[in-house]
């Protein structure tokens, strides 16, 4: 079968739009253009669609796809497999957090009452879900799989004060970033007070900690695009420099 993109727009439930833009950075080139102008695509064009669809509801990014299918390696199979195993994670948490809404409304409706710790099972693991899909392999391939279980056994484990406290301080991470980076100065004092909280914020999760593995972090927030627009996106173009460059210095510093 081949198709026009209007006919693969129709079939994969993917804008026409949309297509053409993945021909365009070349992501998904059509598998020739006819006589009359139009892209036309083949099972090989509609397979790599579904790759492509399925990497995006993991929230993967799409140069990030562009990476991944290009690899002289790929094998879709081994690909559908993880795919598989990723979505059911995924499911799995959703049920989760589908769970504790559910008993949240039972519960203010008048019946059973829920316990604290149950009010932010699912909000967890939905927290560290996130954190697995977008940066998990990374972090898991630096620091081991066993740092990482045993962070977010930490997190699963954290009392209604803790995790409230964290959320707080994350936000107020943010404000002390754009204070610090507005002096210029990584070894300012506001840089020093800016690491130090986000040192705390850090100890919520991590099990222990060591010089080595915060500067690696650090290294990582300039490394990783997605860090780096993180903090850049919140603070401004070049704050997650900053941090890093505070966090040597704090670190060196100790």
């Amino acid at each position: 079968m081949e198709y026009t993109v209007h006919q693969l727009a129709e079939l994969s439930g993917v804008s026409g739009r949309t297509l053409r833009y993945y021909d365009q950075i070349g992501l998904l080139p059509p598998a020739r253009i006819n006589a009359s102008g139009y892209r036309i695509y083949g099972e090989h064009e509609v397979d790599r669609l579904q790759q492509i669809l399925f990497y995006r509801e993991l929230e993967v990014s799409l140069d990030d796809i562009r990476k991944i299918l290009e690899q002289p390696d790929f094998d879709p199979v081994t690909a559908l497999k993880a795919h598989y195993s990723k979505l059911t994670r995924k499911r799995d948490h959703l049920e989760q957090l589908l769970h504790t809404v559910k008993l949240t409304i039972e519960s203010k409706e008048g019946g059973r009452k829920m316990q604290d710790k149950e009010k932010f099972e699912g909000l967890k693991a939905e927290r560290i879900r996130k954190n697995e899909t977008k940066f998990g392999a990374e972090l898991r391939e630096k620091y081991g799989d066993r740092e990482i279980n045993d962070s977010n056994a930490k997190l699963r484990g954290m009392s209604e004060q803790d995790y409230n406290q964290m959320q707080a301080l994350e936000v107020e991470i943010i404000g002390l970033l754009k204070q610090a980076f507005a002096t210029n100065n990584p070894a300012s004092e506001e840089a020093e007070h800016l690491v130090q909280k986000h040192k705390q914020w850090l100890m919520y999760s991590w099990s222990k900690f060591s010089k080595e593995a915060y500067q690696n972090l650090a290294d990582m927030y300039v490394a990783d695009e997605r860090f780096t627009s993180y903090y850049d996106e919140k603070a401004g173009p070049g704050a997650a420099q900053f941090l890093r460059d505070a966090i040597h210095h704090y670190v060196n510093k100790s």
